[in-house]
């Protein structure tokens, strides 16, 4: 019986493989690139050194306007529409549906951010208000890219479909150096470097 490899399967497999590996790999190539880089800076936060910038802005609502705040009783509720369209205009802070923590004297707003934070203070009884946002920089901004912290749904589906597109990537590129490796004997050598020398510091120099 004849136990040679069928050319024209292997010729299949290794089309298809090399297929799904490059359009894999050209999606994921962008992401991998910022994603090492950010590996990097997150690596060695505690030496890159951060200039916070603060930005501070006041003002007072218009009696009109300051009334929709006397509409809501909750404890937590989103700030009244003419609040936020007033805002908006006004001091160009856009707060949209985040709820807002509501006390008798005080309405106060989280506004984190990826790469900074902010926050929002009106004082019910005589409509003063108070925003305060902190920029981080582009480093922080990235880093929190990296991390998902405060980026929203939409980029946490984005990292979703990214890590599929980066299995993928993995597997076919696998399968690739097991179709190859007769030609090339050191690739489970090398393969099997990468997972030791990680394995032998996680071990050794992880406590």
């Amino acid at each position: 019986m004849d136990s040679k490899p069928d050319p024209r399967r292997r010729s299949y497999w290794l089309k298809t493989l090399h297929q799904w590996h490059w359009i894999s790999s050209a999606i994921c190539l962008i992401g991998i690139l910022l994603f090492s880089i950010t590996g990097i800076t997150l690596n060695h936060s505690g030496q890159i050194e951060a200039s916070p910038k603060v930005t501070t802005l006041k003002g007072e609502l218009p009696a009109d306007v300051r009334a929709a705040l006397a509409t809501v009783e909750a404890d937590k509720a989103p700030l009244p529409e003419p609040v936020r369209a007033w805002l908006a205009s006004e001091l160009d802070v856009r707060v949209g549906a985040r709820e807002g923590e509501w006390s008798e004297a005080e309405v106060y707003v989280s506004m984190p951010r990826a790469g900074g934070d902010a926050w929002l203070s009106i004082q019910r009884e005589d409509g003063a208000v108070e925003y305060e946002r902190t920029d981080r920089g582009w480093i922080s901004y990235l880093n929190d890219l990296h991390k998902g912290r405060n980026t929203g749904t939409a980029w946490s589906w984005f990292l979703d479909l990214f890590a599929v597109a980066c299995i993928v990537f993995s597997i076919t590129g696998f399968f690739l150096l097991q179709m190859h490796s007769r030609q090339r004997p050191m690739t489970w050598p090398l393969v099997g470097l990468g997972g030791v020398v990680m394995l032998l510091v996680a071990i050794l120099f992880i406590h």
